[in-house]
């Protein structure tokens, strides 16, 4: 019997290091038990590490292996750095609460290191089953954690949640692979393409434009996007703080990029027949982010609120189907990370007395009480806004632009008024710090790790307009490779 080829193993190093390290950590975690959750912790963040030296040494281009399921260029470089910088942040700031609340278990940085490599594999998918793999691979490891905290009854009702919810979103998602695959007849995206782009493009059957509804809304559940956002504010919420923070960061980044590939690269030729469902969902997630967190006073349910809006604001880009709309979903998922980082990094310092706080009213009078801590929180807070000249407003700024330029005029304004909107609650959290009077001080010092994540956080939220240029032409670079 013929042997079956080898595939090229060189542009999936990065992905096959990650997966072998976090079984080796798993073993290692075995034997030497939860009393070194902190070191299995810390290797993690030195796995991601290398992992991101990986991606640079062997990135050469366009590299296609397994069959074509795999697929690694620039798009997927810049993607994938955002994803293991979200995930080894988290990773870092989650390690005072895990040590505070008790949670000190060794599973729980494997655990995000193996949602990591399913995030990666969703970036570098070139094939609707390799796209299932990864998402599922992701999802797997987020219910757990989601449910981490196993004495908290919150803990456990939001995982649940999560779960039953995910599950049918999975269901939802792979319905709509199977329907492009039977009218389609193949999995791959170059031959989707092939298929349907082009000037002998074939004319997509309702069959198949049914799938991409499917497909769309299945996405659109793991980017929290309305109307499949019902499981987001329960979940942050109720969820361990470390792993809401985890959450809002790298798997929104990675579920974004998804996106867009499975978008873009198969289905480009389609603009038409999708481009009118994703101005639905992103003007719906901008507008319900917006109202809908006006009279929260949780500051993580806000928070997931926020993070709808957001993705909102991420799909204008998206919606515009053109390199620029992709430069702008790239800058913006940039600028988003940081931003979510400072802000996480600063909700986990929230500690009065040995216990977590997370109301926005106990923020009152911080400026008088932690003048530094509500300078950080206010420009995350300004930033996320979207005011300038903080970084927030150029992420929308270049949304915005990309729709303005595709001739949906009308896209950008309902996110300019989104914005209008939703700054109300930012600037609520400012005034509730620097003129209410002082509710009980935070614990200080808040350690090492975390007042350089704040720092450098803030700093680059704060002076990203001196020199955009490096991320500006970067992420143009990486859209360009994904747009035919």
């Amino acid at each position: 019997m013929p042997t079956a080829p080898v595939p090229d193993l060189i542009p999936a190093i990065p992905e096959i290091w990650v997966g072998a390290s976090a079984l080796a950590l798993l073993l290692y975690g075995v034997f030497r038990g939860n009393k070194h959750t902190r070191e299995v912790a810390w290797l993690s963040v030195l796995v991601m590490a290398v992992a991101a030296v990986l991606m640079f040494a062997v990135q050469d281009g366009r590299q296609v292996t397994f069959s074509g399921a795999f697929v690694t260029d620039d798009f997927a470089v810049f993607a994938k750095s955002l994803i293991l910088l979200g995930s080894a942040v988290a990773l870092i700031i989650s390690q005072g609460y895990i040590r505070n609340e008790k949670m000190e278990r060794f599973e729980f940085p494997i655990l995000i290191l193996l949602a990591t490599l399913g995030m990666m594999m969703m970036v570098s998918a070139n094939d609707l089953l390799a796209l299932y793999m990864g998402v599922e691979l992701q999802s797997l490891a987020l219910y757990v954690l989601a449910a981490f905290k196993r004495d908290s009854l919150r803990s456990t009702e939001s995982g649940l949640k999560y779960f039953v919810l995910g599950a049918l979103s999975s269901g939802i998602l792979l319905y709509g692979l199977s329907l492009i695959y039977g009218f389609s007849g193949t999995t791959n995206f170059e031959t989707l393409a092939a298929l349907y782009s082009g000037p002998a493009a074939e004319s997509p059957s309702i069959g198949l434009i049914i799938g991409l509804v499917f497909l769309i809304a299945g996405l659109a559940f793991k980017v929290s996007a309305v109307p499949f956002h019902m499981w987001t504010p329960d979940v942050y919420e109720g969820t361990a703080t470390p792993v809401t923070a985890f959450l809002a960061l790298a798997p929104k980044v990675a579920a974004m990029a998804l996106f867009a590939r499975v978008m873009v690269a198969p289905f480009i030729g389609l603009l038409d027949d999708w481009q009118d469902v994703i101005i639905v969902i992103s003007m719906a997630s901008m507008v319900f982010g917006a109202f809908a967190a006006i009279r929260q006073t949780n500051i993580k349910r806000l928070m997931a609120y926020s993070s709808i809006g957001h993705m909102g604001f991420a799909l204008v880009g998206l919606a515009a189907g053109t390199e620029k709309g992709l430069q702008g979903v790239l800058i913006y998922l940039s600028i988003y990370l940081v931003m979510n980082i400072g802000a996480f990094a600063a909700i986990l310092t929230m500690r009065v007395k040995g216990t977590m706080v997370e109301s926005i009213d106990d923020l009152a009078g911080l400026s008088r009480t932690s003048p530094m801590m509500a300078l950080g929180i206010a420009i995350f807070m300004f930033s996320l806004a979207g005011i300038p000249p903080l970084a927030g407003f150029f992420g929308k700024f270049y949304v915005f632009i990309a729709a303005v330029e595709a001739d949906l005029m009308v896209l950008a304004i309902v996110g300019v008024l989104a914005s209008v909107v939703g700054a109300f609650y930012y600037v609520r959290i400012v005034k509730i710090m620097y003129f209410d009077e002082p509710a009980e001080p935070f614990e200080r010092p808040i350690g090492r790790e975390m007042s350089a994540i704040l720092t450098g956080s803030g700093i680059l939220t704060l002076l990203f307009f001196i020199y955009p240029a490096p991320l500006v032409g970067w992420a143009q670079t990486a859209a360009a490779a994904l747009v035919p």
